[in-house]
Order: structure tokens, then C-alpha cells, then sequence
């Protein structure tokens, strides 16, 4: 199973979870280190950069990703 691309340098887990490493696990193995197409982070960074993605974006939130790729484009 191949790792996101992103994973390493992803300011959401080097900063926002490194007070719940057990929560930020969850997410590594679930979409990072899973089904990352499936990330709301990814699917932005995907089609808009990574300067679009929200700091704030937890991995599961999709229905608002899509929202920020809809207004975008």
C-alpha cells in the first residue's frame, strides 16, 4: 500500500494533532497510509495546491473540501 505524498510534510499532523498522537494515528493509517484519495486535504491539494488547503481541514471532512474545490473552480 503506497504512503500520500503529502504525509512527511503534512502541517495537520506536525502540528494540529501532536496533542493526540492516538487520533493522529487513526487518520495516518485510515488515509494516509491508506486511501489518501479519499482525504479532504489530499483532494484539495489535488486541485487547487497546497497553498488551499486549510490548516483547520481534518482528513475526513470531505463535504467540505468539496465545497472549497467547488468555489474555487
Amino acid at each position: 500500500m503506497s504512503e500520500c505524498e503529502c504525509l512527511e510534510g503534512c502541517p495537520f499532523f506536525n502540528d494540529k494533532m501532536a496533542n493526540m498522537p492516538g487520533t493522529a494515528e487513526m487518520y495516518k493509517k485510515k488515509y494516509c497510509k491508506g486511501d489518501f484519495d479519499n482525504c479532504a486535504r489530499h483532494m484539495i491539494f489535488e486541485k487547487l495546491g497546497k497553498p488551499a488547503v486549510p490548516g483547520d481541514l481534518f482528513p475526513n471532512n470531505q463535504d467540505r473540501a468539496k465545497r472549497i474545490i467547488s468555489a474555487a473552480t
